[in-house]
């Protein structure tokens, strides 16, 4: 029986030993990360770039609007009426067309941040198994590694890693 219970709790030990855990810490990581960071960067320009564009239209046509209602006093009723509906179509189709714009720049963004995550999870995939981790866990703000050892933290080596490979 004693050689049961010995032969059980080393087979425990041995398999314990032979997992190799770690973790990474996900807000870190990805705030370190150079081609995130200039990801942001290009899509903060062209929101910029897109908000100057919208002020400008917004702008022109406001002044178009004003105009217009400095004209309308002077015109048959009929006459301004028919105007006033061509400008608030006017208006409706820059709308729509500012507003389009702006969900394809919000598209094209968070379809290049989910391709960077995927690469990120790739490379720390490659990395487990480069280095024989049986786990990596995912940790900082919402992550599932509550508490870890420095020892088991593996974010600097990622970082490194990755923007290694996006310096080449």
């Amino acid at each position: 029986m004693k050689k049961i219970i010995f032969a059980l709790a080393f087979i425990g030990l041995v398999g314990c030993q032979q997992s190799k855990m770690g973790y990474v810490d996900n807000v870190k990581l990805m705030n370190d990360y150079q081609e995130k960071v200039d990801l942001e960067a290009k899509f903060k320009t062209k929101i910029e770039a897109f908000g100057k564009k919208r002020d400008s239209v917004q702008q022109a046509f406001q002044m178009e609007a004003q105009a217009f209602q400095a004209k309308a006093q002077k015109m048959a009723q009929a006459k301004a009426q028919e105007e006033y509906g061509m400008l608030q179509q006017k208006s409706q189709f820059i709308g729509q067309q500012l507003q389009q714009e702006e969900k394809q720049l919000q598209v094209s963004s968070q379809t290049e941040m989910d391709s960077l995550v995927s690469k990120v999870k790739k490379e720390i995939k490659a990395y487990g198994k480069t280095n024989g981790f049986s786990y990596i866990f995912g940790g900082g703000d919402g992550g599932s590694v509550l508490y870890g050892t420095e020892a088991d933290d593996l974010t600097d080596e990622i970082t490194k890693i990755l923007n290694d490979n996006y310096k080449k």
